[in-house]
């Protein structure tokens, strides 16, 4: 990454609309991943604040189930932030305002999802094609809410049409008190480099806080990108599958200068079966199993060690039995520790 731009300010806090937060990492909103259990263990983590999976504006969806489990926030450190998908200005606050009568303490706005699914409905990044629409979305739902109102978006369509700039200022504008940057077109998707340019000239463009996201992947890169874009904080997404953890080393390194390094084995291990444990009491045990494989492969790949899981691991259909090949996964990783050692 390029030299330094910005000095960092160590004592510096990040402050949303009346809420003062008490970090500066942002653990990233993820479909199908940022669900009541995980930003759980994102806070205990030191993220300080914990953005929720996207939840659709349409009034048809409000009661399904997978909505109640994207907006159960049971046992959640606040402030709670959720994220909102939608295209309809008039259906957008109508879900602002139910989400806070549910207890959202911020409404968060999705111009960011890439996905071609989120996409061809014309929500999510595409709407980064239709600012005049981006206008009247933000203008309605800060409107609507009564606590502070803040969107996640990209630099923009393609690297040809990166405006996220304009946004940024119709969005200071509209009365929105924060702003989280992917530093990705929607284009791009997940590959390529990330483009901190783009993120340093949104910061330069309002005067409300910027948070900059983007494979950001460890304390040191945290560090580099929020001197490359004088962004006020980071948020964290994918590199924290597997490894929670790495959220409590990027917020010491953000206000110690320090690495504490990642926790002994032993500590994964029981964060490992803590977190398993808490989708089976959020889910239930049958869908809660389900929705724990994909987690067990990231926490081994993320040990390097996705070689040592039983296949069978992935077709076990109880908790005890799926607890028991993890806890025989950690027994192979400790004895390899311990023969390389």
């Amino acid at each position: 990454m390029p030299g330094s731009a910005c000095t960092i300010n160590t004592t510096a806090r990040l402050t949303i609309g009346h809420l003062a937060l008490k970090g500066r990492v942002i653990a990233a909103p993820m479909a199908g991943v940022s669900d009541q259990p995980y930003r759980c263990l994102a806070r205990r983590f030191g993220a300080a604040l914990a953005v929720s999976e996207m939840v659709s504006a349409s009034p048809q969806l409000r009661h399904t189930r997978k909505s109640h489990q994207r907006t159960n926030h049971d046992g959640e450190t606040g402030p709670v932030s959720v994220q909102l998908l939608g295209a309809d200005p008039d259906q957008m606050a109508d879900a602002a305002r139910h989400n806070i009568t549910k207890g959202a303490d911020i409404i968060d706005i999705n111009l960011g999802c890439p996905t071609k699914k989120v996409c061809k409905r014309l929500v999510g990044s595409a709407l980064m094609r239709d600012e005049p629409l981006v206008r009247q979305i933000l203008e309605a739902v800060v409107s609507a809410s009564t606590v502070p109102v803040t969107l996640k978006m990209r630099t923009g369509w393609d690297r040809n049409s990166k405006n996220a700039p304009a946004i940024a200022r119709i969005a200071e504008e509209a009365g929105i008190q924060a702003l989280s940057v992917h530093g990705r077109s929607r284009d791009c998707r997940y590959h390529g480099p990330i483009d901190y340019e783009t993120i340093a000239r949104v910061k330069s463009s309002v005067s409300i806080p910027v948070i900059a996201n983007g494979d950001i992947d460890s304390p040191e890169t945290a560090l580099q990108v929020l001197r490359r874009t004088g962004a006020d904080a980071v948020m964290v997404g994918r590199a924290a599958q597997g490894q929670p953890w790495l959220l409590e080393r990027i917020a010491d390194a953000l206000e110690h200068q320090s690495d504490p390094g990642d926790p002994a084995l032993t500590d994964k291990r029981k964060t490992v079966l803590t977190h398993l444990e808490a989708l089976y009491d959020f889910y239930g045990e049958e869908q809660g199993v389900r929705i724990a494989r994909k987690h067990v492969q990231w926490y081994a790949e993320k040990l390097d060690a996705k070689h040592l899981l039983d296949r069978r691991c992935n077709e076990v259909l109880t908790p005890s039995m799926q607890l028991d090949w993890v806890g025989t996964f950690f027994e192979k990783v400790a004895d390899r520790k311990h023969t390389d050692a």
